[in-house]
C-alpha cells in the first residue's frame, strides 16, 4: 500500500505488517494510522472532471501552432471538440496568455481563461487555471496538450480512471506501444517504461529500454495528457525543478525525482500530436 504524507505529499510503499504506529517522513512529520483514516475521509466527497487545455501562441518549434489551420479550423479548435466529445469532463477550458488563441477560442464558441504570460510550463498555467476557475481540492484536472488535434474522447476517462479507483493516486498518464520504429529514435516522441504495478520508472527522449542483445524488446511512447488531483496540481508546481528534468526537458520527471508516483496506463486508442511543421503531415492519416 501507498501511505501519504500529509504534510509534503511524500509517497512510501509499505505494507500493513509493517506499518506500527508511525512513520518518520523526510520532511519530519510524524506519520500515523490516524493520518490515513483522515486521508481516505477527505476523498469519499464527489469529486469532477475538469479538461483544461494549456495554449500558448510562442512555442519555441512551432510558433503559432493552436492557430495553424487544419480542415478549415485551427488546431486548438480540434483539440476543444475531441475533449468536448467526452462524457465524463464536466468542463473543458483552454487556458490561454495570448488574446489571438483567447479569440480563436471565443468565436468557436469555446471557453477560454485568460493566464499570466510568465509561466515556464503548461503545467503552471493549468494550476493557475484550476485556481481561477475555483475548482476543489478533490477535483480532478485532465491536462490535454493545446497541440493534439486528434484522438479519441475515450482517453479522458482512461487517464482519470485511477484517479477515482484509488484515492492514493494523485497524478497519472497514458503510454501506448510504439509500432513505427522510427518513433524509438526520434526525440519529439517521448518513451516511458514502468513497473508490473503500473508506477512510471523513467520517461526520456531516448530510446528506453535499451535493447543490449537485440531481444525485440517493446517500446512505449508516452502520450501528452495527464490527470491530478487538483491539490496535488498545487503542489507540484511549487516543487524546485530537477537535474533529470532539466536535461530531458521533461517536466514530469519533476514529480519522479522528488519522490512521487505517476501512474501509467496502457490506451489503444489513437492520438496525434504536433510538435513541428513536419508532423502536419501526419494528419493526413486520419
Amino acid at each position: 500500500m501507498a501511505v501519504i504524507c500529509p504534510k509534503c505529499g511524500r509517497q512510501y510503499d509499505i505494507t500493513l505488517l509493517d506499518f506500527q504506529s508511525h512513520i518518520i517522513c523526510e520532511c519530519g512529520y510524524k506519520i500515523t494510522k490516524d493520518d490515513l483514516h483522515r486521508h481516505h475521509l477527505s476523498f469519499t466527497g464527489k469529486a469532477d472532471v475538469y479538461v483544461i487545455i494549456p495554449a500558448r501562441y510562442a512555442a519555441k518549434r512551432f510558433p503559432g501552432k493552436p492557430l495553424v489551420k487544419w480542415k478549415g479550423c485551427p488546431l486548438i479548435q480540434h483539440v476543444y471538440e475531441c475533449a468536448l466529445k467526452s462524457t465524463l469532463a464536466k468542463e473543458v477550458i483552454v487556458a490561454t496568455d495570448d488574446e489571438r488563441i483567447m479569440n480563436a477560442v471565443t468565436s468557436f464558441g469555446g471557453k477560454a481563461i485568460m493566464t499570466s504570460s510568465k509561466h515556464p510550463s503548461g503545467t503552471d498555467r493549468l494550476a493557475e487555471a484550476a485556481s481561477l476557475l475555483g475548482l476543489k481540492p478533490e477535483d480532478v484536472v485532465v491536462n490535454v496538450q493545446g497541440d493534439m488535434p486528434f484522438f479519441d474522447s475515450e482517453i479522458i476517462k482512461e487517464v482519470s480512471q485511477p484517479l477515482f479507483e484509488n484515492p492514493l493516486i494523485f497524478m497519472a498518464t497514458l503510454a501506448q506501444k510504439i509500432e513505427e520504429p522510427r518513433e524509438i529514435f526520434d526525440p519529439n516522441c517521448v518513451k516511458v517504461v514502468f513497473d508490473i504495478h503500473g508506477k512510471a520508472l523513467y520517461f526520456s527522449r531516448a530510446p528506453i529500454p535499451y535493447d543490449r542483445d537485440k531481444m525485440g524488446g517493446t517500446y512505449f511512447k508516452h502520450l501528452g495528457i495527464y490527470a491530478y488531483r487538483r491539490h496535488f496540481l498545487d503542489k507540484f508546481v511549487c516543487l524546485k525543478p530537477t537535474p533529470l528534468e532539466q536535461i530531458e526537458k521533461l517536466e514530469q520527471l519533476r514529480a519522479l525525482e522528488h519522490g512521487y508516483h505517476i501512474f501509467v496506463t496502457e490506451t489503444s486508442h489513437k492520438a496525434i500530436d504536433v510538435n513541428t511543421p513536419e508532423d502536419l503531415n501526419r494528419l493526413e492519416e486520419v
